[in-house]
């Protein structure tokens, strides 16, 4: 029954990856299609986050109310709904149903996102070890899929509304059959259902606790230096680096797929040298590949820099959601508030570093991903495993 359950949540993320990256990587041909500045994509693409900074703060309540199941198959449904908009702006070249869909995708993918993570967390509970960054590996497989099939499409002159219909069929079909093997709640959780508690201490209870404040500021930080990197990394290789937009593609798939190492492989090296140490190490290899990328006399040089810019920024995301559900009473309050957050990344990413590429170029308008970085370095300890003694303690005292 593990073995089903673990399977049918890698297929949520891993779907999950495939729908995000499937238009993401042939950014450039959207911009082109709509005819916008880089302020301009930055703008659209804020609507993709606004949808998602909107839903974050009632997931938890959705899904103790629903289960992490319903959750999942809600959000595939609106996904697929958004992106048909999007395909619909993209062929027609519309900017307003390309926006209304953005803004519809990401209130489905955030949703799907936060109860698949819930879900993850139940399962690497009961499995006792790392898991997480194992899950977020099946994302990031899923982007590297998405990416492959953008560089493959561009490459053919495939129309991206194709594409994107494609990713929109695959969301339903797929979430349809595996939720109905996500895992029963624990008795942690009190109940026998799909984890959504009967009663618990109240949503917002969350936001006053420091610890979950910090590890919002934390998972926000390595949140803005993913996000940045999948949104802009495609068209700094073409517009920074005066590539094509296979480049481009290709530039944004070794990102993805340097993720997926990274995640695939850090579940040891979190279980041996603990949450701390990894992510501090991991900002500094995320910033190396910032400087590459930015600096790097041509495309090697930044392909070689979206490489490490990809393993350094793989771990934050996962850990930040395993560090918030450490207490399984308290977990779909905590993720979805530390989702909540770092979604904000999100949100004023794109057009922060869009109205920046305006003035000074997309090249130097990546630099402000070393401040989040410099951000996460202070904030690393709130991720530190606490005792079980700590846990049960604060979950009586919630």
């Amino acid at each position: 029954m593990l073995t089903r359950q673990i399977v049918a949540v890698v297929t949520a993320f891993g779907v999950n990856g495939f729908c995000f990256a499937a238009w993401l990587s042939r950014t450039p041909a959207l911009r082109d299609s709509l005819s916008l500045t880089p302020s301009g994509l930055g703008l659209l693409l804020m609507c993709l986050s606004g949808g998602a900074c909107l839903t974050m703060p009632l997931a938890g309540r959705v899904i103790h109310r629903w289960g992490a199941a319903r959750t999942v198959l809600a959000g595939a449904l609106l996904t697929a709904a958004g992106l048909a908009g999007l395909a619909i702006g993209a062929g027609f070249s519309l900017l307003w149903p390309a926006a209304v869909g953005l803004l519809l995708t990401g209130v489905g993918m955030s949703s799907w996102d936060v109860a698949m993570n819930v879900a993850g967390a139940e399962v690497e509970r009961r499995l006792g070890r790392s898991l997480m960054p194992r899950l977020h590996a099946a994302f990031s497989l899923g982007t590297v899929a998405g990416a492959g099939v953008g560089a493959l499409t561009a490459a053919r002159g495939t129309p991206l509304s194709v594409q994107i219909l494609g990713a929109a069929v695959l969301a339903v079909v797929a979430m349809a059959g595996a939720v109905r093997w996500f895992p029963a709640r624990s008795p942690a959780t009190g109940g026998h259902q799909d984890p959504r508690p009967a009663a618990g201490p109240p949503v917002r209870s969350a936001w006053c606790e420091p610890r979950t404040w910090a590890i919002g500021v934390l998972t926000l930080s390595f949140a803005f230096t993913e996000g940045s990197a999948n949104d802009w990394l495609a068209v700094a290789m073409v517009d920074g680096h005066h590539g094509s937009e296979v480049l481009g593609a290709v530039g944004f798939g070794v990102f993805v797929t340097a993720m997926t190492f990274g995640r695939l492989t850090g579940g040891a090296a979190l279980d041996r040298f603990g949450r701390v140490a990894v992510l501090r190490v991991s900002a500094g290899i995320a910033l190396t590949g910032l400087i590459l990328v930015v600096t790097g006399p041509g495309s090697g040089w930044a392909l070689a820099g979206a490489a490490l810019w990809g393993v350094g920024a793989a771990l934050g995301f996962p850990v930040g959601m395993s560090a918030a559900a450490d207490d399984p009473g308290r977990a779909p309050a905590r993720v979805a508030m530390v989702s909540s957050i770092a979604y904000t990344a999100f949100l004023g990413g794109p057009p922060l570093i869009g109205f920046l590429a305006d003035h000074v170029g997309i090249l130097r308008a990546l630099i402000v991903v070393a401040g989040a970085l410099t951000a996460a370095l202070l904030v690393t300890g709130a991720a530190r495993r606490p005792t079980r003694s700590v846990v049960d303690s604060a979950s009586r005292t919630a």
